[in-house]
This record gives C-alpha cells, structure tokens and sequence, in this order.
C-alpha cells in the first residue's frame, strides 16, 4: 500500500467517524493533499534543529497553511517560512508568527479552552458548515481559515468567535466560495 493510499483510507475513515465536519465544498483529493503537506511539513520541522518549532501550530486547508503561535527569533520565523514552502501542495503561507516568549502555560489552556468552545458553537449552529473552516487560537487571538459560502455564514462564524470568553481578538483568513478573492 503505498502512502497516498493509506493517507487516503485514513481520511476515509475519519470522515465516516465523523460526517458533519467532513460535510463542505471540499474534494477528498484536496483533504488528501493536505494531509501529505502537514505529515511532509512536520518531517521537515522535525528534523531541522537549528530553531525550537514547539510553539508553532500548523493549520492546513486547500493547500493555504496558516501559521500561528511564537518563534524565539525573527531568524526562526524566517527559517519556519522557508520551511512551508517545502511542503508539496502549499500554495499559499500565511504568517501570523509572533517573536518573542513561548506561550505561558495558562494562556495554553485559555486557547485551548477558546478553541473548543468555538469548535462547539460552530458544529451546533446549523447555518454554519463548521467542516470548511479551521480553527487556530494562540496567545488569546482566533485564527479563522477555509471557506464561506457569503459573507453572511462568514459575519455568522466571526460573531461566534467573538462571542467566545477568552477570544481576545479574530483575525479572518476566510475566503468566499461564489468569489474566492475576497475576504473578510
């Protein structure tokens, strides 16, 4: 079996385990694609030991990586950049890396705490497809990338974030599915 197979009875399974989130405009083939990105991007990072990764979060959707989370050095953040590019299927890499200090442990669990409350809202609010939008919380801030129907089901997910305690601040990297150019 080779890789991309595995990857793709994986995927398979994981939709079936769990249908509403796997519910969106996306392929099989884009989820496969990106799943190949994160496992090629995480090798990479793992195996460069010239800058702590551990307070870096990837999130992956469409071939968009968003990354998010705090880099020691503006050096590191310039290595974790040139990094993503060698990940197949990344088309696009969004810098939302601070430098400076780790995350402190309670902040860590504030966002984990955000993150799952939001994930909820969404899951429940049947006007939203919470499957074509990812979710990343670091130091208080919520990331939002993947796709909208219109602006409204958009308006809809940002209202939710904002709503959440802790949510400090939201920060859009949404694209619209009738014009894929424009963003909130």
């Amino acid at each position: 079996m080779t890789f991309r197979s595995f990857l793709l009875v994986i995927a398979g399974l994981v939709c079936f385990a769990n249908l509403p989130s796997c519910a969106s405009s996306r392929t099989l083939g884009s989820s496969i694609d990106d799943l190949e990105s994160n496992a090629t991007l995480k090798r990479v990072l793992f195996t460069d030991r010239s800058h702590d990764y551990g307070d870096v979060d990837l999130t992956l959707y469409e071939g968009r990586l968003l990354l998010t989370g705090t880099m020691a050095s503006e050096d590191g953040r310039r290595k974790l950049i040139e990094n993503a590019w060698r990940a197949e299927s990344v088309d696009q890499v969004i810098d939302e890396i601070f430098v400076g200090d780790k995350t402190p442990f309670g902040q860590g669990l504030t966002d984990s705490r955000v993150d799952a409350a939001l994930r909820t809202k969404l899951i429940t609010d049947k006007g939203v497809s919470s499957g074509s939008i990812k979710i990343a919380v670091s130091n208080g801030v919520v990331y939002l990338l993947g796709t909208a129907r219109d602006r409204d089901q958009l308006e809809r997910v940002v209202g939710h974030a904002r709503g959440v305690g802790g949510a400090s601040k939201v920060v859009s990297h949404v694209l619209y599915l009738d014009n894929p150019a424009r963003q909130l």
